[in-house]
Formats: structure tokens, C-alpha cells, sequence
């Protein structure tokens, strides 16, 4: 009863604490709070009330609890809590340009955002750059069975292929994007002159531009992939590899019956995972282009951040972010779901 009890009394008073505040900061009264951390201190002391009321009232069971609650209880605060807040100023009218300040405008925002050009221009670049992972994969496990082939110097290989890992994608926008590839003084554009090409403007056209940052963005995240495929390759049993050696099996129909199927779950996990970091791509895009030509290179992370800080909409550049999460969840959820079919279907063939 005490532990109930306590939980019970700490979340009113964090209820209370809550609401009070949210009624002062949307203009209903003026409570004097310069701040939200009133609710900060109200809900830390709940997560501190709540925490012995499970000890109180489950014993053995609330101590194990313990240990997951700071990990819940930050998740909380710093993703529900944040995306909720998102979601209601996703439905105001906040221009940090203009003298009125926040007011609620209900679906303007969606309105704007399904007739905005765009917009969908960014979710179209995004769908380019999603597809262009299947490239990459290609790729990343071409060069991993180089890496895992007995070559000479193969430890010197594998260092330099993972350099581009170990850079920031901003840094690798800023070095080569803005310096090599500058089109008036950049060495590579210089070069490019040399060779007969008079006017290398490598992001001025929309598809040239699109290809550019997309090399660039999988030069940066195709290490990541060569590492997850690497380690599946050499995690394989030996034994199933020099049976199908004595059996004949070499070359191209090795990888084919043997080594391929046994990457697939390596595979599906490594493509998934680097569509989930592709779906954020910006920094690379926001250095090299901002953008540009007139949006054509967009993605929509890029398109939510020069809302925010070109034109100071941030009710508007929240109903974006609100409207990309959800597609994401949609997509992320499909595509989970998809591989699964699929790798069950392998499973029983």
C-alpha cells in the first residue's frame, strides 16, 4: 500500500506540475515559470518515487526492474517526450521571423506540405539515393572478398579501405566536395579541364549533382558494409567451403550455390542497416549543394533543416519531420516484414 500509494501521489503531483506549466507557456495564465524545468524536477522525482514503489510493492521483481527503468525512463524523456511536443507544434504557426509568435493554425501545416513541390521532389531524391544501397552492396561485397582472399599486403588493404569509415561525412563534403571538386580553382576540376571537359561543374545539373553525392555518401558507408560482410565471410565453416572445392564447386558457382546463400542473412541485415542510415542522409548534401540546384538534390532531412534555418519555419519544419517519421515507420515496418517472408522461404528450401 505504501509503495502504491507513493506512486500514485508522485505521478498527480507530476500531473499537475505538468499541466500547470503547459497551460502558462500556451498563454492561459502567467504562472511566473521562465523555464520548463519545474517539470524536469517533477519528473525526475516521479522516475525516483516510481523506482521505490516497484521495489515496495513487487520486491525481487522491482529490483530487477530497476535496471531497466533508467533506460526507459530516459527513452521517455528524450524520445517520446520530445516527439509529442513535435506533434503539437506541428499543428502551430511558429516563424521565429515573424512578431506574432507561436499560434495553432490546426492542418494548415498538412495542407501546405501535401501541395508543396518540394517536398515531394526530396522524397523522390530519397527514394534515388535508397535504391542506389543495392549498388553499394554490390559493391562492399566485392571488395570484401577481395579482403578476405589471400593477397599480399591484405592487412594494409583493409586499413585503407576503412579510412573513409573513420571521417566525418561532413569533413569528406568539406574535402572533397567543396575543395577537390570546386569548379572554378579545385584540383580535380582543374584537371578535368586538362583532360578537354571546359566546363567541370560537377554539382550544377540535377542528375550530375544526384550522382556526385551519392558517390560521396557511399564512399563514406560502404566501409561499414565491408566490415558486417567481411565478418560473415569469415565466420563461414571451412568445411562446407573445401567440400564444395573437392567437389569441383570453384569460381562463380562457389559463390553462387555456396558462399552467397550462406550471406544472405548477412546480407539482408547489412542492406537493412544502411537503408536506415540512408534514410537520414543531409550533412553531405547540406555542405555540398544546400540543396541545390533550385531543391533538385533535396532529401527530406536536408529540406527539414534549411526550413528550420533559411526561412525560421519551425511550425511548418516539424510537421515535415512528424510526416517523415511516419513514413519511415511505414517503410522500415514493410521492408522488416518483407525480409522475413523471405528469409522463412529460404529457410524452408
Amino acid at each position: 500500500m505504501l509503495g502504491r500509494g507513493l506512486v500514485i501521489i508522485a505521478s498527480i503531483a507530476f500531473g499537475v506540475v505538468f499541466i500547470l506549466q503547459s497551460l502558462s507557456a500556451a498563454g492561459v495564465f502567467d504562472l511566473g515559470f521562465e523555464n520548463w524545468r519545474p517539470s524536469l524536477y517533477a519528473y525526475t522525482l516521479w522516475a525516483i518515487a516510481f523506482g521505490i514503489g516497484q521495489v515496495l510493492t513487487r520486491d525481487e521483481a522491482g529490483y530487477k526492474a530497476l535496471f531497466l527503468l533508467p533506460a526507459l525512463l530516459f527513452t521517455v524523456a528524450m524520445v517520446i517526450f520530445p516527439t509529442l511536443f513535435g506533434l503539437y507544434i506541428a499543428f502551430t504557426d511558429w516563424n521565429l521571423s515573424a512578431f506574432e509568435g507561436q499560434k495553432f493554425n490546426g492542418l494548415d501545416n498538412l495542407r501546405t506540405l501535401i501541395a508543396d513541390p518540394y517536398f515531394w521532389n526530396a522524397l523522390h531524391n530519397m527514394m534515388f539515393y535508397v535504391v542506389s544501397v543495392l549498388g553499394q552492396y554490390v559493391l562492399a561485397f566485392g571488395l570484401a572478398l577481395l579482403l578476405n582472399a589471400d593477397i599480399r599486403a591484405r592487412r594494409f588493404f583493409r586499413i585503407a579501405f576503412l579510412l573513409p569509415f573513420m571521417l566525418s561525412p561532413v569533413a569528406v563534403s568539406w574535402m572533397i566536395g567543396k575543395s577537390l571538386m570546386e569548379f572554378r580553382y579545385g584540383p580535380l576540376a582543374t584537371l578535368m579541364r586538362h583532360i578537354g571537359w571546359e566546363n567541370p561543374a560537377f554539382f550544377t545539373d540535377p542528375w550530375t549533382a544526384r550522382f556526385w553525392i551519392m558517390a560521396l555518401d557511399a564512399w563514406v558507408w560502404i566501409p561499414f558494409m565491408i566490415i558486417l560482410l567481411l565478418a560473415g565471410l569469415q565466420a563461414m565453416p571451412k568445411d562446407i567451403q573445401e567440400a564444395a572445392r573437392v567437389d569441383g564447386a570453384t569460381g562463380w558457382r562457389a559463390f553462387w550455390n555456396i558462399t552467397f546463400p550462406l550471406m544472405l542473412p548477412v546480407s539482408i541485415t547489412t542492406i537493412v542497416l544502411r537503408i536506415v542510415f540512408q534514410l537520414k542522409l543531409a550533412d553531405i548534401v547540406i555542405n555540398t549543394t544546400s540543396g541545390g540546384p533550385g531543391g533538385a538534390t533535396d532529401t527530406v532531412s536536408s529540406f527539414i533543416f534549411r526550413e528550420y534555418r533559411d526561412r525560421s519555419n519551425v511550425g511548418y519544419g516539424t510537421m515535415i519531420a512528424e510526416v517523415y517519421l511516419i513514413i519511415i515507420i511505414i517503410f522500415i515496418t514493410l521492408l522488416l516484414k518483407f525480409v522475413g517472408k523471405f528469409m522463412r522461404r529460404e529457410a524452408q528450401s
